[in-house]
């Protein structure tokens, strides 16, 4: 029986015997009649501090019996990546970050399970290995068709048994644990979201929610029929910084949801703030959160419906935290998107965060502005945003709230939050 082949399922013939097919959740199997043997693979991706990259392949041999360890190197096989738009993109348009080539194989290791797992070279501006692509034209980014070949140069060496080539390799899905974790929902008025729940949930008493209100580029683009509730957590750490242990532990364990605006949200606040409160509220109602210990925080677009939250609902939040917020209309044309007079009666307690080299959203009209009309706010303006050596631009400051670097007088920001109630 034929299987049938679509964009999402595509062939990709390789070198020798290697054909690479994505089949996401189907396991290959041999096929004694041809003494073939396939097995399936997992792409491993972790999302870094620039957005999310595939770092490592996963092959399910542990059916192959005990495989020699020792006979494993990088050079064992090849890995070949193609990733390309899972929509039409336009003549004259751009899209950042589609490839075709092959993947440096760093390391070739057996885990507890007896899988072979193949390390791939990545790191914090490489090109080659990300999940995503941005679309100029829509200022979005977009999750990419990913299609990986594997090819092996030499047989495995088993414990018991001969040496064994592969024949056949079928790929599966894009593993991610962190994003994994946060279910997929969508509300009553058909805005979706992903949810992180605590572990181990109490049976009595509460925990707190944070929300996190992702940037332009995360939105869905509803004319390309695009709305897929993944590039909120793919494309940087926002939401994930507080679904790790070390956050949980800070705040005993917190709820975390990332709404995905059906555009962006600058377009209309004023019309999506009743649909995130709509989130919260059925939250409440649902699961063990306290009404008294919701936080917001946003990032851009976010950070200005962040704000923009404060100010249509000021008995809502206990804290929020908006990142290179948006206050003016970029390029200086226009009313403002939040006035002063609104920003003025802010209540909820307010920490700012940016970067001086911000050269999207400027500091001093925007974040320093706010802060300067928010009575009782603190605010964190860096020079630059570096991280673990690495410089990333300006704009992304968000990356300091998703690792709690920001402090005050010794106290970092997730502390400073996980005190804070209505």
């Amino acid at each position: 029986m034929s299987t049938p082949v679509t964009r999402r399922t595509v062939l990709a013939g390789g070198a020798g015997a290697a054909l690479g097919l994505t089949l996401p959740g189907v396991a290959a199997q041999a096929d004694d009649r041809h003494h073939e043997t396939g097995v399936g693979f997992t792409l491993d991706a972790r999302t870094l501090d620039g957005g999310e990259q595939v770092t490592s392949v996963t092959l399910d041999t542990r059916r192959l019996g005990p495989i020699d360890p020792a006979g494993l190197t990088p050079g064992t096989f090849t890995v070949h990546a193609k990733a390309t738009s899972p929509i039409p993109i336009a003549p004259g348009d751009l899209i950042f970050s589609e490839y075709d080539l092959d993947r440096t194989v760093t390391a070739a290791r057996l885990d507890r399970h007896g899988n072979i797992v193949l390390e791939l070279s990545h790191a914090e501006g490489q090109p080659g290995g990300g999940t995503l692509g941005y679309i100029l034209s829509r200022g979005r980014n977009v999750r990419l068709d990913l299609v990986y070949t594997i090819t092996q140069n030499t047989p495995l060496v088993r414990r018991h048994g001969a040496p064994l080539t592969i024949t056949r390799f079928v790929q599966g899905r894009l593993s991610n644990p962190e994003v994994d974790a946060f279910t997929h929902h969508v509300s009553a008025s058909g805005m979706k979201y992903r949810l992180y729940s605590p572990e181990r949930p109490p049976r009595h008493g509460r925990r707190p929610l944070i929300l996190w209100l992702h940037g332009a580029g995360e939105g869905a683009s509803l004319p390309d029929d695009y709305y897929d509730n993944e590039t909120t957590l793919r494309a940087n750490r926002g939401a994930l910084g507080f679904a790790t242990p070390e956050a949980q532990r800070i705040f005993s364990g917190a709820y975390v949801v990332a709404p995905q605006s059906t555009s962006y949200w600058m377009e209309d606040g004023p019309r999506f703030a009743p649909l995130i409160r709509e989130i919260v509220q059925d939250l409440v109602r649902r699961e063990r959160v306290d009404p008294d210990r919701i936080h917001v925080v946003g990032c851009s677009n976010g950070g200005y419906m962040s704000l923009k939250m404060t100010v249509a609902y000021p008995d809502l939040f206990a804290a929020s935290v908006p990142i290179c917020g948006v206050v003016e209309p970029l390029g200086g044309e226009g009313p403002p998107l939040i006035t002063d007079a609104e920003l003025a009666a802010i209540r909820t307690p307010t920490w700012l965060v940016t970067s001086l080299d911000d050269d999207t959203v400027p500091p001093e009209s925007n974040t320093v502005h706010a802060h300067d009309l928010i009575r009782g706010s603190l605010v964190t303006l860096y020079d630059h945003v570096v991280w673990n050596g690495y410089q990333f631009p300006g704009h992304w400051s968000w990356i300091y709230v998703a690792r709690n670097d920001p402090s005050h007088h010794g106290t970092h920001l997730w502390q400073w939050m996980a005190r804070r109630h209505r």
